[in-house]
Formats: C-alpha cells, sequence, structure tokens
C-alpha cells in the first residue's frame, strides 16, 4: 500500500502544478468481503485520471463520475456500494463481492485547511509509521463529513484538526492503540448529539530491502522488489558488479566492505536483507553485523550446510546466537515453488520476505480455513462519550 501513497502524492503534485482539480476517494469501512480494504485509496482528476485503486476496476468509473460532482460542490461525499445485490442494478456491473463498500470523496484544494495529501505527503518522504485518521458519518450520509484530520507519525509529526473536547481525546487514544496494536480499525463515537465513525489507518513504512550481491542473478530481485514499492540497496565489494547503471531501479547501490555496510543503511523493523554474493567470507562477515539489528528476516542464499557451516564458525569465534535471532534467519531462502531460473528464485525470496513482513504463512488460500483478510478493523466499535 506505501507504493500505491506514494504515486498518489505523486500525481497529486503533478495535477496542482498544472491548475487540475483533484479528489481523493478512501475506502473507509467494508461489511463482508470486498477486493481492497479500508484504507485503499485512489486520486481522481477532473480530467479523469485514476492512481490507485478502491476495487478491482469494478466501482472506479462510478467513483469518477461522483467526484466530479463531489469537487463541482467542493465538499466531501460519502458513497455506498451493496455487492452483495446479485443483479447490482444500482450499478450495472456484475460484482460478485458480497460486501458492503462504503467510499469517502474528498475534493482537495487550497479550500482545505489541512489537506489530505499535504498530509501522505510528509509520510512517503520518510520511514515514520504513520496514522492517518478519516471522519464521516455513516448513519446520515446527507449530514457534513468531516474527511481527513489527523496524521500522527512514530517520528514525532502531529497534526490533529479537532477542536478539543472528549471526541479529540477518544481519537487520539485510539490512535494510540492502533500504533501499539500495528493495526487500523473503524470506530464509532456517540457525542450524544451525533455519531460520527473514524477511519483510524495505521500505516508502516514501505519495506527496505538490503541485497548483498551485485551478480545477474540480483536484477530481477531488484527489478520484482521496485514493482513491490520497495526500497533497495544494492552493496557489493566489487566496483565493477555494484554500478548503478546495471540495477536503474534501486535506490542505492554501494561498494561497500561487510564492515562498512550498516554505514549505509539504517535497519527498522521492516528491513529485510538478503545474502547472495557467492562470496563465502563476505557473507559471514555481513551476517554477523547484521545478526545484532533486529531485521525480522536475514536470507541466506545457497544449501542448508552452507548456514549451518556460517553459524558454526560465528560461534566458534564467541557469538552467542540466541533461538530469536537464529529464527530470523531463513537459509536455503525463498518460498518453496520448484524455482530453477534466476527470476524464479527472485519469485521464491519476494514471495517469502513479503510473507515473513506479513506474518502470514505462505501457503495456497485454498487451504485457508477463515477469511483472507483480517476482519478486526471492519468491525465498528461503538463508544459514548
Amino acid at each position: 500500500m506505501q507504493k500505491e501513497l506514494e504515486d498518489i502524492v505523486k500525481a497529486y503534485l503533478i495535477a496542482s502544478e498544472q491548475g487540475m482539480q483533484t479528489a481523493l476517494a478512501t475506502v473507509v469501512h467494508v461489511e463482508g468481503s470486498s477486493y481492497r480494504q479500508p484504507g485503499a485509496r485512489m486520486l481522481i482528476t477532473e480530467n479523469g485520471a485514476l492512481t490507485g485503486a478502491i476495487s478491482g476496476g469494478c466501482l472506479e468509473g462510478d467513483a469518477l463520475r461522483k467526484a466530479q460532482l463531489a469537487m463541482l460542490q467542493q465538499k466531501p461525499m460519502l458513497v455506498t456500494y451493496d455487492t452483495t445485490d446479485e443483479d447490482d442494478a444500482t450499478i450495472g456491473v456484475g460484482l460478485g463481492c458480497n460486501g458492503i463498500i462504503h467510499i469517502l470523496l474528498e475534493p482537495l484544494g487550497p479550500h482545505r485547511t489541512l489537506c489530505p495529501l499535504t498530509l501522505l505527503q510528509q509520510q512517503v518522504g520518510n520511514r515514520d509509521t504513520t496514522v492517518l485518521v478519516t471522519l464521516f458519518n455513516l448513519t446520515r450520509r446527507s449530514a457534513p463529513q468531516p474527511g481527513t484530520c489527523v496524521l500522527i507519525t512514530d517520528g514525532g509529526e502531529r497534526q490533529v484538526q479537532l477542536e478539543e473536547g472528549p471526541l479529540r481525546t477518544a481519537i487520539l487514544t485510539d490512535v494510540c492503540a492502533a500504533f501499539t496494536a500495528r493495526q487500523s480499525a473503524v470506530k464509532t463515537y456517540d457525542t450524544g448529539q451525533d455519531q460520527i465513525t473514524a477511519l483510524i489507518a495505521w500505516h508502516p513504512p514501505a519495506i527496505q530491502l538490503l541485497v548483498a550481491g551485485a551478480g545477474n542473478d540480483v536484477q530481477p530481485l531488484v527489478k520484482m522488489a521496485a514493482i513491490l514499492g520497495w526500497h533497495t540497496t544494492v552493496v557489493d565489494g566489487r566496483p565493477a558488479y555494484a554500478q548503478p547503471q546495471r540495477f536503474p531501479e534501486a535506490a542505492r547501490v554501494i561498494v561497500a566492505k561487510p564492515v562498512e555496510v550498516l554505514q549505509h543503511l539504517q535497519p527498522d523493523d521492516y528491513t529485510a536483507a538478503v545474502l547472495m554474493t557467492h562470496n563465502y567470507n563476505y557473507d559471514i562477515a555481513l551476517l554477523s553485523a547484521l545478526l545484532p539489528h533486529r531485521l525480522p528476516y536475514i536470507g541466506v542464499l545457497g544449501p542448508a550446510r552452507k548456514l549451518q557451516r556460517m553459524l558454526q564458525e560465528m560461534e566458534d569465534t564467541g557469538a552467542a546466537i540466541t533461538p530469536e535471532q537464529r529464527a530470523r534467519i531463513y537459509g536455503p531462502v525463498g518460498l518453496d515453488i520448484g524455482a530453477d531460473t534466476p527470476e524464479e528464485i527472485a519469485l521464491s525470496v519476494i514471495s517469502e520476505v513479503k510473507a515473513v513482513m506479513a506474518g502470514a504463512p505462505g501457503d495456497s488460500l485454498r487451504n485457508n480455513p477463515v477469511a483472507i483478510h483480517q476482519r478486526a478493523h471492519q468491525q465498528i466499535i461503538q463508544k459514548q462519550l
């Protein structure tokens, strides 16, 4: 989703420079099944250009027409699509999602005291985890829809367009809870006079991928990571291989010794490393440097016996490898998909990194007995103020 937000911000800046009106469509609540989940966003320009997605393509056309009306009226609009109706008479297309999707359309521009895209622009420019709050009135759709009004990052950025009072206090408390739980939520607050619902959207930074090795087999891995919007750093000790023109999709290409790598990288909870230099000494030295840091994923290319030998040598030289550290090392690297070519191996590695980062098993979805998407953030929690 981070790549989608980055693309939306870029498109918004271009449209603003051209003087075009824009609107932001946000999936704020889902009942049942849908292609996209709460927090999915799409930018709509007055000339019909779309960036991002709120569905698999079935809602975008109608959302475009309604967004143009919202731009004309210059006020947010809440739109609901009921795809549980097999006839889909109100939309005119066969959706088959079996869910009710609520989308908030927010016109953007100088009239907004706090523009959602201004908030998003601040988020995508750094590696902070962010909570973005969008308010809407689900019970009275014709009432004014407040829209996006809060952005708070774990890096200390804080913008809140809410009056002092019980509603502000309750929302900020739930924002803190979202940071702790690392999960979005949808909650309704009963103010006594009205009910206001909030999408409290938790957004982690993009995955930061460190690839040690600049051989030809690394090129498809970097390309696939770029498609996903991951921020990739390629490092190698060989100047002839570690050249930016060989990896145009990488954020950085660095020539460095293993002990120098961490001078160029700040590991965090969303950093993964893959060691594929085909140089045993380089890989073991870098593994020793990375292990004290809490990277959730360190992949080691090669057979299992290679990794076992590396760990044994590290322990023989005095390293105390804890069970928690060992659990974060994946070798042989990748999911078992029968990969053979460099492209297939890259797909295997990318899939395993994504599964680990998402806390998913990496199994076939048909073997999953529960819903594909977690439902915790879809259930509206009522709060009396």
